[in-house]
């Protein structure tokens, strides 16, 4: 395999819309509430939110391959480490470059916004690596849906949000609540579908405490209380409640193996057009 498609399978390319959507609907916010765009903080913190997640993915790579849960073999889309088409030492140097690269980004976003958005960017930073790295990561226990809430959802959004306005809003807080439940689900996919290995291995993640039926339900939960949450105004994103009931149904129904890596893939696509919707009713 060439080397371009081994690092571009590694930063996982159909997920990363799963930390450009916050941004984007953080800034929509803004927008509505105070009629002005300011473009630099837009792009730098697209480029900031992609490069953390491209980090937070390679120590996952690396990191799930040194802890041996990561094999040839994987029900899972293949890793590029596991696989031997990349080096642990070359995926662990691209992702300290990833960091590097979304620090340099920060910069300029820390001297606009100040102390709240240096607290963010360290926070968000230190959390990706934890995620996979250290002795107790985050991704081998139960926090990991809550984690993807927190920095992919109420965090970013809040984050994108304060970018353009120097404020907080309860609008911006709240729709980070949704897509951050939108973002847990593809973790839920991601755990329910290596449940058996992920215990086997001495992965404690949520789907491997609560098991199978109570995954199902969490699942549901996590695509549709987004729905539940919409405002009175707030009516375009319920044209793709029709894919959160049809991913509910293949969630509930198809047997976990390989057909989960699109069910994947297609959980972070409804988070993406929830989030264009909801972009759109905030803006026309």
């Amino acid at each position: 395999m060439k080397k371009s498609t081994a690092w571009l399978l590694a930063c996982r390319p159909k997920t990363l819309t799963v930390s450009l959507s916050p941004v984007i609907v953080g800034t929509a916010i803004a927008w509505q509430q105070n009629g002005q765009l300011l473009w630099l903080p837009l792009l730098l913190a697209l480029f900031g939110a992609a490069l953390i997640q491209i980090g937070t993915n390679l120590f996952n790579d690396v990191g799930d391959f040194l802890r041996g849960t990561d094999q040839p073999g994987r029900i899972g889309p293949p890793r590029a480490t596991a696989e031997g088409w990349l080096t642990p030492a070359a995926v662990r140097t691209g992702a300290l470059t990833s960091f590097a690269l979304a620090f340099a980004c920060g910069i300029y976003l820390a001297s606009h916004g100040g102390w709240p958005i240096v607290a963010i960017g360290l926070c968000s930073l230190a959390a990706g690596w934890a995620y996979t790295g250290g002795p107790r990561p985050i991704a081998y226990g139960p926090l990991g849906e809550l984690f993807v809430i927190a920095f992919f959802g109420v965090v970013a959004v809040g984050g994108s949000y304060y970018l353009q306005t120097l404020a907080l809003s309860p609008a911006a807080l709240l729709a980070g609540l949704q897509l951050g439940l939108l973002a847990a689900a593809v973790i839920t996919v991601n755990n329910y579908r290596d449940l058996d290995s992920d215990a086997t291995s001495g992965k404690r993640t949520l789907a491997v405490r609560l098991g199978r039926p109570a995954t199902r339900w969490l699942y549901a939960g996590e695509l549709l209380s987004p729905y539940l949450l919409l405002l009175g105004g707030t009516v375009w994103p319920l044209l793709s409640l029709p894919l959160a009931l049809w991913l509910i149904r293949r969630f509930w129904r198809e047997t976990p193996g390989p057909g989960f890596n699109g069910l994947l893939a297609a959980t972070a696509g409804l988070q993406l057009v929830f989030a264009l919707l909801l972009t759109l009713s905030l803006t026309i």
